[in-house]
Order: structure tokens, then C-alpha cells, then sequence
């Protein structure tokens, strides 16, 4: 039975929008001081190429944060860490307005990282808490619409705020914004589980709780099929740059509005998701938009191979991309933790490290496969969405032998 604390609807409603603060750090930390690279670069006297090196710094942190904070936050209770963590990142995000050289920012932006992923973990550990499973894909498709909203927002603010005050003001904000989320979780949001003796913190007893959680076939099956479905997009982010300002000739401002366009689309699919749920189930429709998302990248695929794909034929099916990863992410992260609730911590942990370390491969091999055309950024796609809908066929296939 699928127990639930019992919360009012003033509580439950003021605890989404909490989680949905804390879940923007990530984005905001990552697409805010990005028009910032060229003036770090002047200022600290290295390459845009070294500066680069810090959000290398921060991606490694939000990967093994996530496996760090698991167990911690299912042994002592959520708020304490989300307010631990919170301090760490003010902090830093302070050390980081004053860093003196790029190997200070590269250090600080790893500590940043670690402080900030805790609300990653903890936010999908409390909805797993505090919703029944039947409401969790509803949810979090409110908390995809926030990762949505940021990469619109961010690059605009952050330059704004780069050609009036410099890339050292980005960190003050990004302090002065923790530090808001973190009088909020003190004063507003309530503890949805509290601390367990039970949960060992040996590092040998952590592993084999890893272990345990990837044997629970519906974790394996949808942490996967979400993990390549949003390493889709990792692709799409690694290689767009390229494709459209080199290759077809958009200026940064032209592909600022495609970035925020197909941004749009992911917030569209995250919103008529929580519609399509009143009638179908997480399963069917993760199952069905994963299959179109492979259907539309493996267009994107044969279309670029063939010389045949105009540039509104890639913009319209990059759309299409993206409004099904909408519908998919929310449903897969869903289907992912429906199976726990002790350790609903180290399998939302568990769950975005592997998200973050597939995403990063991806991104690598875009990098790594370069040719000065389209086709590593489509292939790669293409083998993720397709690759993910897989996952699910082939899970739902090993479930019903049993």
C-alpha cells in the first residue's frame, strides 16, 4: 500500500513550488554565467577553451554529489541536508565572485556543484515522499517546467547582468537566490521523512544499496530509457552551436531564440503531459513519446544524410524532439522511484548521476565525432531516443516472462 503523509493542500501546493525553486539552481548555475566565458577569459588571463573547464568542474560535482547525498539524506532526514547543502552553495558562489585566478573558480565551481545537487535528489526523494504514485508523474512535470523556463531566462539575465556589472556580479545573484531557498526550505518546508537508523552509512553497505537499487527492474528499465532520452538533448545542446551558427549561418541572437523556441517545446510537453495523465497511464505515454522522439531524431538522421533536410525541416523536427522529452522525463522519473520508499533518496540519487554521467558521455562524443557537418549531433540523437524506447520494450518484454 502506498502510504503518504498526510499534508493540507496549502502545504502540498507551497512544497511544489519550493522543490521547483531549489531544482532551478542547476540550470540557473550552468546557463546564467555562460555569456560571461569571453570576460572571465579577459579578466583571468587564460582561454575561453580554459574557462570552459569550470562548468567541467561543476558537471563532475552535480554526478558524484548526487551518489554522496543519496544515502545521507535517507539517514538523517531531507531538510537538513537541502540546508546544509544551501549553505555550502552560498559559500561558494560567493568564493566564486571573488576567485582570483581560473584554478580558484575551477575548485569553487566543484564545491559550488556539490552543494547545489542536493536539490536535485532531495526534490524527487520528497515528491516520492509526500505524493502517491499516482500523482508523482503530475508533479514532476510541474518541476520539468522549471528546467524549462531556465535556459529562456538565464542566458538573457546573466548577459544583461554581465554588460552592466561583470561575470563577478552572476555569482552574487546566484548567492543572493540560494540564500532566499534556503530561508524558505527553514521556515516553509516541512520535513517529508525524518532521520532512519536503519540506513548504514559504510561505504560498503552504500555500494550494495546501489546495487540493490539496480536490480528493481523498473528502476533499471526507466532510468535508462529517461537517461537516453534526455542525452538526446545533451546532444542537441553540444552540437547546436555549431549546426546553425557555422553551418547555417544564425547569428548568436538567431539562435538564441531557436534555443528558447525548443525550450518552449519542452515546457509544452511537460504541461499536456499533467493533462494526459488524467486518461492514460505514466507507462503508455513515456512508452508512445519515446517512440515518436525516435521516430523524429531518426528523420533528422536520414534527412541530414541524404541532403535532403532544409533548415526548417531540422528546426521542426528538433521541436518535435523536445516537446516529447516533456512528456517522457516526467513519467520515466516517476515510473523510476515508484518502487521505493526508504531509500527513495539513494534511488533519486542513484537516478541523476546516471542522467548527468550519459548526458556528458553524449555531449563528449559529439565533441569527439566532429566532422564539420550535421550528422554527429543527429546520429547521436537518434541512437539515444531510439535507444530509450528500447529500454522500455525490451523491460516490458523481461516483466511479462516473469
Amino acid at each position: 500500500m502506498d502510504t503518504k503523509t498526510a499534508f493540507p493542500e496549502r502545504t502540498l501546493q507551497a512544497i511544489v513550488l519550493i522543490l521547483g525553486a531549489i531544482t532551478a539552481l542547476g540550470p540557473f548555475s550552468i546557463d546564467m554565467y555562460l555569456p560571461g566565458f569571453p570576460a572571465m577569459a579577459t579578466d583571468l588571463q587564460v582561454s575561453t577553451k580554459d574557462v570552459g573547464l569550470s562548468l567541467t568542474s561543476f558537471f563532475i560535482g552535480i554526478s558524484l554529489g548526487q551518489l554522496i547525498y543519496g544515502p545521507l539524506i535517507d539517514r538523517y532526514g531531507r531538510k537538513i541536508l537541502i540546508l546544509i547543502g544551501l549553505s555550502l552553495y552560498v559559500a561558494a558562489s560567493i568564493g566564486c565572485a571573488f576567485a582570483p585566478n581560473l584554478n580558484w573558480l575551477i575548485f569553487l565551481r566543484l564545491i559550488q556543484a556539490l552543494g547545489g545537487c542536493v536539490g536535485m535528489v532531495a526534490s524527487r526523494a520528497i515528491v516520492r515522499d509526500v505524493f502517491p504514485v499516482a500523482d508523482t508523474a503530475r508533479v514532476f512535470s510541474v518541476l520539468m517546467l522549471v528546467m524549462g523556463v531556465a535556459p529562456i531566462i538565464a542566458p538573457t539575465v546573466g548577459g544583461w547582468v554581465i554588460a552592466n556589472w561583470g561575470w563577478r556580479m552572476i555569482f552574487f545573484i546566484l548567492a543572493g537566490m540560494s540564500l532566499v531557498m534556503l530561508l524558505l526550505v527553514l521556515f516553509r518546508l516541512p520535513e517529508s521523512k525524518g532521520p532512519d537508523k536503519n540506513i548504514s552509512l559504510r561505504l560498503q553497505e552504500i555500494i550494495a544499496g546501489y546495487i540493490t537499487v539496480m536490480g528493481n527492474k523498473f528502476f533499471l528499465t526507466y532510468t535508462f530509457a529517461g537517461s537516453l532520452a534526455m542525452a538526446a538533448m545533451f546532444a542537441y545542446i553540444a552540437g547546436s552551436p555549431f549546426v546553425f551558427m557555422k553551418l547555417h549561418g544564425f547569428t548568436e541572437s538567431q539562435y538564441g531564440w531557436v534555443f528558447g523556441a525548443n525550450a518552449c517545446g519542452l515546457i509544452l510537453g511537460s504541461q499536456c503531459n499533467r493533462l494526459a495523465l488524467k486518461r492514460w497511464k505514466p507507462e503508455q505515454i513515456a512508452g508512445l513519446t519515446s517512440l515518436l522522439q525516435g521516430i523524429a531524431a531518426s528523420l533528422l538522421l536520414i534527412g541530414s544524410a541524404l541532403h535532403i533536410l532544409p533548415v526548417s525541416g531540422l528546426l521542426v523536427l528538433l521541436f518535435i524532439c523536445m516537446t516529447c522529452l516533456g512528456f517522457t522525463g516526467p513519467n520515466t522519473t516517476a515510473l523510476s522511484l515508484q518502487s521505493f520508499t526508504h531509500n527513495a533518496g539513494s534511488a533519486s540519487a542513484l537516478m541523476g548521476a546516471l542522467q548527468m554521467i550519459t548526458g556528458a558521455v553524449i555531449s563528449a562524443l559529439v565533441s569527439y565525432f566532429h566532422n564539420g557537418t550535421v550528422l554527429p549531433m543527429v546520429a547521436l540523437m537518434a541512437v539515444c531516443a531510439l535507444g530509450g524506447w528500447l529500454m522500455q520494450v525490451g523491460g516490458k518484454a523481461l516483466r511479462n516472462k516473469e
